[in-house]
């Protein structure tokens, strides 16, 4: 769903709530229509304020803001609750989603573009699984990009996410060694210790593997930074295999 959207909905929820919290009658048409738009985006759920998923109705939100004496206090209260969601869809800057989102829909697997979904979902609540899921999105687009090159389905299960990418790097003619220009051969190594990178961190991070002691815990905005970069080298690999059946 648009962001720009999301956020007006998100702004007229806060403001529809501190109105009934100071004597207001808003519309509960409108309560409803607006608290199911922000419960039908899975990629900011985990952030609505929880007192939107339980209050069905303006009713109800009553019931519960009465709980808290005077006016000051339930316009902090509400005003505290939403920054989370307000902040999240108020960034600027942050890559498309919908940009890569876009070119996943036009590949022929339909697991890959699942992973993506997945991965968009688990950003915000499950910094952890997302991490894991940024991976088995590359992994399954190398897979497929090996298979379509070689014309055969891929059989090499005990290859790691590295080496999988070795290998459809090279299908593709974007591996460093077969380059002669300085900077692209620079451009795709970096491309290469991103997606080592990528596998690294879920290891490191990710829920597939139990941890010590001291496990370390990956924030939203690791998730984030590592789907992002997940998308975009799909999108790439992707983009440079459709470009070879180009005329």
């Amino acid at each position: 769903m648009d962001r720009q959207f999301l956020l007006e909905q998100a702004e007229s929820m806060q403001n529809m709530m501190v109105d009934r919290a100071t004597g207001g009658s808003p519309s509960d048409f409108e309560y409803a229509k607006i608290r199911s738009s922000l419960l039908s985006d899975a990629g900011i759920t985990p952030l609505v304020p929880q007192m939107v998923k339980t209050c069905r109705s303006i009713g109800q939100f009553w019931a519960f803001i009465k709980k808290i004496d005077q006016y000051e206090p339930r316009r902090q209260y509400i005003w505290n609750k939403f920054r989370p969601l307000l902040d999240k869809l108020e960034e600027v800057g942050a890559p498309s989603d919908s940009a890569i989102g876009e070119i996943l829909e036009k590949f022929d697997s339909a697991h890959v573009h699942a992973a993506w979904q997945k991965t968009l979902d688990r950003r915000a609540s499950d910094p952890e699984g997302a991490i894991t899921m940024a991976k088995t999105l590359v992994e399954s687009v190398c897979k497929h990009v090996i298979e379509q090159v070689e014309g055969q389905e891929y059989t090499g299960k005990s290859d790691d996410l590295p080496a999988l990418y070795r290998k459809a790097s090279l299908a593709l003619n974007l591996s460093p060694e077969q380059h002669m220009e300085e900077i692209f051969k620079r451009i795709l190594g970096g491309c290469s210790n991103i997606v080592t990178g990528l596998g690294e961190l879920r290891n490191k991070v990710g829920d597939a593997h139990g941890q010590g002691s001291r496990p370390i815990k990956p924030k939203p905005r690791h998730a984030e930074l590592a789907v992002n970069l997940a998308g975009t080298m799909a999108a790439f690999l992707i983009a440079t295999l459709e470009a070879r059946s180009d005329p």
